[in-house]
């Protein structure tokens, strides 16, 4: 009998952390590895290395119940029934999937590995990933079941959706999708059973679409800002009561880690035939430059200081990676005379100024995070609100 039953490589993260605390909380003998010392013994140490509601405190729990350990020797692997891969398929800076990414990380793990082992991959794959690391464990003489079982959470709600949300199991073998269906149901009740090609183009759809919703509304506000109408004053009283359009989102800069590289993935894989996908990349990343055009209009930016109140990608996130808020800040920079920043949960940016300089010294405020916070700021300057945080209307 193994001495672990789960081993998360990748698991001091914001998807392999909140999972392994999943898991432990459950009674599994979780652990995590990484191999960022620091935020190893950061978790060790009962310290969550990023924001995460409700993860500090089962982290807490689980460390006095003894299920659960981070480290940085990758020979944990080898103690565990199942391994658990959240390594991401990133995209290059030309937007093409990189593909290899996960076969390769896996190959540096593959000694560490033993026959016998449930392998499981979690983070999205570019379609055909699975099949590839299927492959390589076969040709090393390696007799380990591989599951491709794609995360689905969203940041802020981990702790949450990672028990109430279906979750979705593939397999080339029934052992192997019974072997993953039986660790996951430690989680959820409700598993969803598909073929490795299917699971993963599943995650990618999911994100794909996200993301032209977001596309969808961001196109309507500036068709709406453009005539000088709200577009939330429309979208609130298009959708009142009425059932078809409650899934229009609101305006906003659409970002993060996974939208627009998942997107990208999935016009990759279709020989970069996805019209609707690349349209959406336009109108999402381009909001930024359409907000900065349209202040031009209304002020002479080069004589003002603009102040811009959240970095992170979401509301109530701490997370920065592939944030909107910082494209924004290139593009005023060039712009304008000066551009502070702040953001009360971003903790890794030194350039940040506190929220009182930045109200004190700025001309004009953009909201770039709808941090809860910043609708109740008292203020006489002009407030470019593009989610209607502070239900003025845009100001755009």
């Amino acid at each position: 009998m193994a001495e672990l039953d789960v081993v998360v490589v990748g698991g001091c993260g914001h998807v392999g952390l909140p999972l392994g605390l999943a898991f432990a909380s459950r009674g599994l003998r979780a652990a995590v590895y990484d191999i960022n010392e620091a935020a190893v013994d950061q978790v060790s140490s009962g310290g969550m290395p990023f924001d995460e509601p409700g993860a500090s405190q089962v982290l807490g729990q689980v460390l006095r119940n003894g299920t659960f350990q981070a480290s940085a020797d990758p020979e944990i692997l080898s103690r565990a029934s199942a391994v658990v891969i959240v390594i991401g398929t990133p995209i290059d800076r030309h937007l093409n999937p990189e593909a290899l990414e996960v076969p390769g990380e896996i190959a540096k793990l593959t000694k560490h590995l033993v026959d016998g082992q449930l392998l499981v991959l979690r983070s999205t794959l570019y379609p055909g990933v699975t099949s590839m690391v299927e492959r390589q464990l076969s040709e090393a003489g390696r007799r380990i079941d591989v599951a491709f079982c794609p995360e689905r959470i969203a940041e802020g709600k981990a702790m949450v959706e990672l028990f109430s949300l279906p979750q979705l199991v593939s397999g080339r073998t029934e052992e192997a999708r019974s072997r993953a269906a039986e660790l996951f149901r430690h989680l959820t009740n409700e598993i969803v059973e598909l073929m490795p090609e299917e699971a993963e183009l599943a995650k990618l759809f999911t994100n794909t679409w996200r993301y032209i919703k977001f596309a969808t509304a961001n196109q309507l506000f500036m068709i709406a800002n453009d005539f000088g109408l709200d577009y939330s004053k429309i979208r609130d009283a298009l959708a009142q009561n009425y059932p078809r359009a409650q899934d229009l989102p609101g305006a906003g800069l659409a970002a993060g880690p996974c939208l627009l590289k998942d997107t990208m993935q999935l016009a990759a894989f279709n020989n970069n035939q996805f019209t609707l996908g690349h349209s959406a990349m336009l109108i999402n990343e381009g909001l930024p430059l359409y907000t900065v055009a349209k202040l031009e209009e209304r002020f002479k930016l080069s004589q003002l200081t603009v102040g811009i109140l959240g970095m992170a990608f979401k509301a109530e996130s701490d997370d920065i990676r592939s944030s909107l808020s910082y494209r924004l800040k290139r593009i005023l920079a060039f712009k304008a005379k000066r551009v502070l920043c702040t953001d009360p949960y971003v903790t890794i940016d030194p350039d940040l100024t506190p929220l009182e300089e930045v109200l004190r010294g700025s001309d004009l405020l953009v909201i770039g995070a709808p941090h809860r916070q910043y609708r109740e700021i008292q203020t006489t300057l002009p407030v470019v609100d593009l989610t209607n945080l502070r239900g003025q209307g845009s100001l755009v």
